[in-house]
């Protein structure tokens, strides 16, 4: 559970951090535009770090449901080509952390079912 949690902080300190620089020291052509993503991913990194944390190291299950978004954007920005950046290789990094803090945990929040069968039992005449 350490790893997953650590992984998915990871990703989102990242995202944070670049959020953090776009809003402040936007370096292309449309500044203001660069800025609004800045600030937009300066707050995704912010609830994703918070989330893994607290209620993902907590197991409640929602936050494993709602962190699934990190490999849907990374992988949306790998496919489509988007930034940052114009290497993809952080991209492919940042799938694999967010899947792998993901998956590894995957027990603790879908345990198998602990309730004992019951024995069948022959119907009374």
């Amino acid at each position: 559970m350490k790893v997953a949690w650590i992984c998915l902080a990871v990703v989102g300190v990242a995202i944070l951090a670049f959020g953090v620089i776009a809003a402040m020291a936007p370096s292309s052509g449309d500044e203001r535009l660069m800025r609004a993503d800045g600030v937009a991913a300066t707050g995704m990194g912010l609830f994703g770090v918070l989330i893994a944390l607290v209620p993902f190291r907590r197991r409640e299950r929602w936050a494993w449901l709602v962190l699934w978004y990190y490999p849907a954007f990374w992988v949306a920005h790998l496919v489509g080509g988007l930034p940052p950046g114009k290497d993809h290789v952080h991209q492919a990094v940042f799938i694999a952390l967010s899947l792998a803090g993901l998956l590894l945990p995957l027990r603790q929040f879908f345990p198998p079912s602990t309730t004992p069968k019951t024995a069948t039992r022959e119907p009374r005449e």
